[in-house]
Formats: C-alpha cells, structure tokens, sequence
C-alpha cells in the first residue's frame, strides 16, 4: 500500500494493490485501485463508520491436506478474513458491515476467462455466507477499472479502462502471478480452486 496526498481532492490517497487490504477510521481520506481480473471488495460498518478494502487475485487456495489460512491477501478467503480482522480491530462490528464490490473484468484473454468469474462467484457467496449485505456491484464485463472510494460516505466512482498501458500494466502483473502459481502447483506445493 502506498499513502500520498491528493491536492485535487484535499485528501490523503491510499492505494491498494493486488494482494493489500487497509481498513481505517478516518474520514477525510480516499481508497484507489485499479482491477482487471481482480476484485475489491469495499466495507462500511454502517455505525461506526470504520471502513476498509481489499484487492484479492483469486478466490482461494488449498494445499494438499486442507484450506490454508495464511496471511496471503491475494487469495479472497484471507483478503475477507484479514479485511473484516483489521476493521474490527479498530471498533468495527461484522452485524454491521456492508460491501459494495467491483472487478472480476475479463482482460487475461479466453484461457484465463475463468479466473474473473471464479472471483465474482466466491465474493457473493462469500456475502452471503457471512450475511453482509451487498449494496451494489460493477463486476465482469471486458474492461478494467480505477476506483476511488471515499469511505466517509461510502461513494465510489469508477473509471472504466478499455485496454491501453495502464491496464495493460495490471494484466501482465497479473499474469506474472498466474504463472508463478501454476509453477507452485505444478511442483505439488499448492493447488488453486477456481470452481467448487
């Protein structure tokens, strides 16, 4: 994570990146990200106003005897997990959560398609295992995105990024992990679950 300040915007920035997670009490501050495959996922208690984000690159990992809980933020089962920790940490109560969530853009070409949709599929089970309700969503679609949340309102804006440097950037960071894990599993270390 990466904390600056905005002069447009009068606000400290902190931007997350793929595998990052940050939950803050403060107001006057703003969240950024940019997702292709990947999603975040924003929170809000809804009563203290302590919120956070995440940006996970798949949904979950298994080794070969069970479900490994790590502290590995680029997988979604410890990128919920750690999120909701650290915001409770600072006051927040999980009743009182609620997510918006964004990503899960098809950009790693047809072989990869599956990643997107694994990752929206286990963020809405994810809600609705937890029983956090889900607000809204801009998730799929061919494009990548800038976000910006703006926790003390719990407003997100969203530019949509057709492929270009910028997103290209994302994909092949994304794509460099994808082969990293592949090379893991294909070395009996791990294995990824894309479909359950």
């Amino acid at each position: 994570m990466k904390k600056s300040f905005h002069h447009k915007l009068n606000r400290d920035m902190y931007e997350i990146i793929a595998g990052d997670y940050h939950a803050a009490g403060e107001k006057n501050i703003v969240f950024t990200t940019l997702l292709g495959s990947c999603i975040s996922v924003c929170l809000k208690d809804s009563i203290t106003g302590i919120a956070g984000i995440n940006h996970f690159m798949l949904p979950g990992r298994v080794t070969a005897e069970e479900i490994t809980g790590s502290d590995d933020a680029r997988y979604g089962i410890n990128a919920m997990e750690l999120l909701i920790n650290s915001m409770m940490k600072l006051g927040a109560q999980r009743d009182f959560l609620q997510a918006k969530i964004f990503g899960g853009g098809q950009v790693l070409g047809f072989a990869h398609n599956n990643i997107a949709s694994a990752n929206i599929a286990f963020v809405l089970a994810f809600l609705k295992m937890e029983e956090i309700p889900l607000l809204a969503s801009d998730v799929g679609g061919k494009e990548g995105r800038k976000l910006f949340f703006f926790p003390d309102t719990f407003s997100i804006y969203i530019k949509r990024i057709a492929c270009g440097s910028i997103l290209q950037t994302t994909v092949q960071n994304e794509g460099r992990f994808l082969q990293r894990i592949r090379r893991q599993r294909h070395e009996g270390s791990e294995l990824i679950i894309f479909h359950r």
